[in-house]
């Protein structure tokens, strides 16, 4: 009866280590990151490859160079665009306030 007991106490503990594990790994990423799955851009962008959109790898890459870089990419990101990256446009983040966007913009632009 005594294995019974010891088995599910090891049992709950896996559980428990599974269920906190994305947690802890949300707290050790960067915040930007953190803030870009809050506001849903990774259901279009991911960092290292093109999903619907360019990965956020190959936006830093094209706008680095530009002197107002945050400054285009967060009003990118307020007000959305087309035709940039092809065909798909990217719609306005009305939910993301202009301190986020440009929060966004710093972040995305690290990863060159």
């Amino acid at each position: 009866m005594k294995s019974k007991s010891y088995a599910a106490m090891g049992l709950a503990g896996a559980l428990a280590f599974v269920l906190m594990r994305p947690a802890a790994a949300l707290a050790e990423a960067p915040a930007g990151l953190v803030l870009a799955q809050q506001e849903n851009c990774l259901s279009c962008h991911a960092v290292k490859r093109r999903v619907l959109g360019p990965s956020l790898d190959d936006i830093a890459e094209r706008y680095s160079t530009r002197s107002d870089a945050r400054q285009y990419l967060a009003r990118k990101i307020l007000e959305g665009s087309a035709g940039v990256w092809g065909t798909v446009p990217m719609p306005a983040n009305t939910q993301v306030t202009p301190d986020e966007a440009a929060q966004l913009a710093s972040w995305i632009l690290t990863l060159k």
